[in-house]
Parts: structure tokens; sequence; C-alpha cells
């Protein structure tokens, strides 16, 4: 049974989709401050929700919960659209950032394009901020990303979690597919969430939840199942990386897929977990997988997103 959440005046949850991370807009009579931007094929539609909701009124702040081009996507766009925004990201990246690295800020790796923006500012653990009366308190939560931030509100129990958590599980731990460890990141940022007690998540895909124990239920066996097995988040992370690029592409020949994907250093990474087989067939064996599981459909040789 769905059951319809009420928000708070001054917090709009927009949902979106998987290309496009949700964007949470933060606002009273006086200032707008918006979370992630999603991506950047969608960042006219993007400005247009923004505009849905706060009318003439100008967007003041972009905060980026981390810089995975699904988040901060739409950062150049809304630059253009409101030429005074402030965009405040979090620190790890900040100067790959100023100098547009994009290999170091992963887009490059992952076959994903971020269009250059700029940021003024760090937001980092410990920082607050005020909008509509409400404190908002950012803390580090490494794991999917090592350097993405969450807010939480501690007066209502409101928590934007990002990709740390999501209803049913979290986002692809990155760190992993370039041989860091970061399980227990992970484990400590679900830890914390607990620690905090929100009664209300706003999460970086999906619906918003209050169900937050069940959540966390969810996440944990899904993380124990990684931990135990690298091999299964390995196989998860190259079905999401194939999946996100063909939501982005919505049908594509499956020989020019591969080739996209040979391009891409993180598939390379990935692949040394399945080295008895090659790059081509264990990228076929993926692409046949997502047609396996529904995700896409295949048509003599044009792969379809589903």
């Amino acid at each position: 049974m769905t059951v319809e959440i009420q928000l708070p005046t001054g917090v709009t949850f927009l949902e979106r989709g998987w290309l496009s991370s949700n964007n949470v807009l933060l606002h009273d009579s006086e200032q707008a401050v918006l979370v992630d931007t999603g991506y950047w094929t969608h960042a006219q539609q993007t400005e247009d929700l923004i505009q849905s909701v706060i009318g003439t009124q100008t967007l003041n702040t972009i905060i980026n919960t981390h810089l995975h081009s699904d988040h901060c996507g739409g950062n150049a766009h809304l630059q253009t659209a409101y030429p005074q925004v402030q965009t405040r990201i979090p620190p790890g990246h900040f100067e790959y950032v100023t100098q547009w690295n994009a290999e170091a800020l992963t887009y490059t790796p992952t076959g994903q394009h971020c269009p250059p923006f700029k940021a003024l500012s760090c937001i980092q653990s410990g920082d607050t901020f005020e909008v509509a009366g409400r404190q908002w308190h950012a803390y580090s939560a490494p794991g999917h990303d090592p350097h993405s931030i969450i807010l939480f509100c501690h007066a209502e129990g409101i928590l934007i979690s990002a990709d740390a958590l999501w209803e049913r599980g979290f986002g692809v731990v990155f760190p992993e597919i370039e041989g860091l460890s970061a399980f227990d990141e992970v484990e400590a940022t679900l830890n914390l969430i607990e620690l905090l007690k929100p009664q209300l998540v706003l999460p970086g895909h999906g619906s918003a939840f209050t169900d937050v124990a069940n959540a966390l239920l969810f996440a944990r066996a899904r993380l124990k199942g990684f931990t135990a097995s690298p091999l299964k988040h390995a196989i998860y992370a190259a079905k999401v990386l194939l999946k996100f690029k063909l939501l982005e592409l919505q049908s594509v020949d499956i020989d020019v897929f591969c080739k996209w994907a040979s391009n891409c250093s993180y598939f390379h990474e990935l692949h040394k977990y399945f080295d008895q087989t090659t790059f081509e067939n264990w990228t076929l064996e993926m692409c046949e997988s997502l047609v396996a599981s529904g995700a896409a459909t295949r048509i003599k040789n044009t792969l379809i997103n589903r």
C-alpha cells in the first residue's frame, strides 16, 4: 500500500528517476536552495520544475551531495539560468572542478558526460545552513562516494540521504571498483543514519519513505552480500553502469554499446573479476543479463531500454 507523505512547507521533493537524481528544493520568501541538479540531458526539465515551485523567485544556492553526473549534471545549465546562484560542493573534488579534470571526477572512467561548472565553496561535515526556519546539518557519508554528504534537519527528523540510503538499498560502492576498500564506510554511514533516527528520508533515487528501520535492514543485508562476495558487487556495478547509459541513449546498436564500454576504464577494472572470459564476451554477457532481468529488450542487434 502506498502511503502519501506530507512534506512541511518550504521542503519540495522533486522525484525524478534513475538517470537524473531526485532534487530537493528548500525555499521560503527570501531564498531557494536546490540539493542536487540531475543529469545534464534533463537540465531544462530541472529548471522547469524549479520554476513550477518558486516562479520568478531566483535560485540562490545549489548544494551537491556528491559529484556523480546524475547529481550535478544540471549545474552548468542552472548557473546560466540563474547567474547569481552560488554552488557548494563537498571538499574532496573541489580542485578538480576548478581545473575541470573529467578523469578525476569519474566522468571519463564511467563514460558519462557532465558539462563543466563552477563551484564557489565547499560544504562539509559540521556545516549548517538555515532555510524556512529549519537548520540543516551536513554529515560526511562516505561509501558510495568517498566525499559524499547527507543533510539532516534534527528538529523535524528529515534526512536528505543522497545515495547513502534508498528505500531498497544504496548506490554502487564506486571506490571498490577502483580497488579501494569501502564496504566498511558504507556500514559506518548506515550506522550514522540509524543514530540520527530520521523520521522521513528524501533519497537520491526512488520515493521518499518513512520506514527507515526496514530500509536499513534491507541495505545491511545487501551490504553483507557484497562484503561476502565482491564478485556480486562487481556484477551489480557493471549492470548499473550499462543501464545508466542505456537510460540516456534509450536504444543502441549492441556493437556500438560494447565499443563504448571498452573506452571506459571502470569496465576494465570490473572485468578483472571475470578474466576467464574476454572483455568483449563479458560485456555481451552483461548486456544479455539486462535483457534477462527485464531491464532491456534486444531486437536483432539493437538493445532497447525498458
